[in-house]
């Protein structure tokens, strides 16, 4: 996950609407089913998913009433938590 393109898309939810990211991450996961796809290609996808379903979720902090800076700060401490597990 890049913490820059979460930035990025959670503002591009603000300016827009979540529905926008919803309908893109249903399409981009329909393509995962495609036979001829090399794995990078699927990394590639895999890795743009991630970004999105990571903005949706600083979206919603948010909205439930966390500064911006504090959701993505706590979004990604939370994905590095994950990891070091």
């Amino acid at each position: 996950m890049k913490l820059p393109v979460i930035k990025h898309l959670t503002s591009f939810i603000e300016e827009n609407d979540q529905d926008y990211l919803l309908e893109t991450i249903e399409t981009l996961e329909g393509l995962t089913e495609v036979p001829s796809l090399k794995d990078g290609e699927l990394d590639v996808i895999g890795e743009l998913i991630s970004n999105m379903y990571g903005a949706l979720e600083v979206h919603k902090m948010v909205k439930e009433g966390t500064p911006k800076k504090e959701a993505l700060n706590l979004f990604m401490k939370r994905v590095l938590g994950a990891i070091d597990q």
